[in-house]
């Protein structure tokens, strides 16, 4: 069978990263090391051409405050990451494990854990309030985590391959930060196929991987679904990862329409990181008016973020069905989504997504394309097992108050939803002091790879030393949100979760309630007004170091 495009590019391009792999081999880390803040500085230098690429691609306007989104998910990312895992190198360098000078604390169930956020005092100041732990799997002690910290940079001469990367069409620091992942944490050369989508992005992945390339170790191809099968079953080819839907995985694993029994087809190893219906799980309690106002503004931030073409999106919201506020919630909830910035909706099939949920809940429309399902039942209804991938929003609810109300939500979260990728939770601090050890045994049973208290997942995509990814244990016929973890700039082994928390207000009102918390709305939120001056200032910082944009940083944040 003849294939519809030139095959020799791959064919090339994978000869030459066979090639590339003894010169990665024979690369020490010291040079590692240099590559990654030689990317780092053209990371720098290109960011504004990476913006300009992803506006045109996601069609914002030029003055769009939804520019922040590309700024923050984007270049200073990729930025964060690429420092990030530099200095896991300078101290592997010098025969010291990343976590040597690290304080490993003990999470529920006696685990281990890493303290991922804030890594440093500039962390403490410009995301004041937040914090994240990687909770490493039950029996792993803290020597054990130290020790294996490095992953197979560990044995830096020992490669695995020639790994593809099948790059995703949303977040455009996904691909970039994907290559990465497979040349350090699995020593991997890398083939990295780009989503069609995200191909006005090539100049700049060409530009800021320049030393890699030029290396041997590193090759950027495009293309569509023929050239990626094509890609992923050569025989050149060691490992693939993706990112991506389930439908795709399986396909690629199993074949188009498969039943999933038997041999798969793919003959090697794949990792993957796929979306699911994220819950967003809203715990009863005493609110203000600006509390429901604020906290709408979250959920409908978590859904609506990037035009809801997330992995981690919120799909489901999780509300006490005799909360005395929940009535008002959802007007204060209708409204966030309502006056929600209108955007194009550019992502392939959104709209063919969103008719079929409509046939399915016909009284759902809202502003601007969006769908709000209430009313929603706890089981057996398509919203609750299918990935929309668009601004597609229900609200389910549920019996009890208190602890008994979040038992309920956590077991719908496990057993009703699809996919294990992330899940929130939105408690006043009065409540969460009222449900003491409760809300820690419930994060504890959350089974997903992030879960976030007062903020939302999204948050540990752009923390480089969380690790991202599915809760761990799904197999190649029932896949889920995937298999392995990403990002992890510590290079932890034996990763179980990510734990993100957050302040349950804004700055001021969270100082003026007794929550030491400077932080201000954030500037990810899509109602923010000052998003993109925010977020090209973040970059900017991120880019150089330069103390003098800090005050410009707070200046704009505080607006937003």
């Amino acid at each position: 069978m003849s294939n519809s495009f030139d095959t020799a590019v791959i064919d090339t391009a994978l000869a030459d990263l066979t090639q590339g792999e003894k010169t990665w081999a024979a690369t020490d880390l010291r040079r590692r090391r240099e590559l990654l803040d030689e990317l780092h500085a053209l990371t720098a230098r290109d960011a504004e051409a990476w913006v300009a690429a992803a506006r045109t691609i996601k069609q914002l306007d030029a003055d769009s405050p939804l520019l922040g989104e590309e700024w923050m998910s984007g270049p200073m990312t990729m930025l964060a990451g690429a420092q990030a895992l530099s200095e896991s190198m300078a101290a592997l360098e010098k025969g010291a494990s990343p976590l040597d000078g690290v304080e490993l604390t003990t999470a529920p169930g006696g685990r281990v854990a890493v303290p991922a956020l804030p890594h440093g005092i500039y962390d403490k100041l410009l995301l004041s309030g937040f914090s994240a732990d990687v909770w490493l799997k039950p029996g792993v002690d803290a020597a054990t985590a130290r020790r294996k910290a490095g992953l197979a940079q560990r044995d830096p001469a020992q490669t695995n391959g020639v790994g593809a990367v099948l790059g995703a069409g949303n977040i455009m620091s996904i691909a970039p930060l994907d290559t990465l992942y497979e040349l350090y944490a699995n020593n991997r050369v890398v083939a990295l196929k780009l989503n069609p989508i995200t191909d006005p992005l090539l100049p700049v992945f060409q530009a800021i991987f320049a030393p890699f390339i030029e290396l041997g170790v590193v090759r950027i191809l495009t293309g569509g679904a023929p050239e990626g099968g094509y890609l992923v079953n050569h025989p050149l080819v060691a490992h693939v990862h993706m990112t991506g839907g389930a439908p795709t995985h399986d396909a690629i694993v199993w074949g188009p329409g498969a039943d999933k029994t038997g041999e798969p087809i793919l003959d090697k190893p794949i990792t993957s990181e796929l979306g699911g219906v994220a819950p967003c799980i809203v715990v009863p309690g005493e609110w203000s008016a600006a509390d429901l106002k604020f906290q709408a503004e979250h959920v409908a931030t978590q859904r609506l973020h990037n035009g809801g073409y997330n992995c981690v999106a919120a799909q489901t919201v999780v509300l006490a069905a005799d909360w005395p506020l929940k009535d008002q919630f959802l007007t204060e909830l209708r409204a966030a989504i309502d006056n929600a910035p209108a955007r194009t909706a550019y992502y392939p099939g959104s709209g063919n997504r969103v008719a079929g949920a409509l046939e399915s809940y016909p009284d759902a429309a809202r502003a601007n394309g969006r769908l709000l399902v209430e009313n929603l039942p706890a089981r057996d209804t398509p919203l609750l097992r299918t990935e929309y991938f668009s601004p597609v929003l229900g609200v389910v609810e549920l019996p009890g108050t208190g602890a008994e109300f979040l038992g309920n939500a956590v077991d719908f979260a496990n057993d009703e939803l699809m996919g294990t990728l992330g899940a929130n939770i939105i408690a006043d601090p009065a409540t969460i002091a009222t449900l003491g050890a409760k809300l820690d045994t419930a994060i504890e049973n959350l089974r997903y790879g992030t879960v976030a208290l007062n903020a939302w997942t999204g948050l540990a995509f752009l923390t480089p030393r969380a690790s991202w990814g599915a809760y761990p244990g799904h197999t190649l016929d029932d896949i889920q949100s995937g298999v392995g973890v990403v990002h992890n700039a510590f290079l932890l082994d034996d990763v179980e979760r990510t734990v993100v928390r957050g302040p349950f207000r804004p700055a001021p009102r969270s100082i003026l309630r007794g929550e030491f918390a400077l932080t201000p709305k954030p500037p990810w939120f899509v109602s923010n007004k000052t998003g993109t001056s925010t977020g090209r200032k973040l970059t900017d910082f991120y880019g150089d170091g330069k103390l003098r944009r800090i005050p410009g940083i707070f200046v704009s944040a505080l607006r937003g």
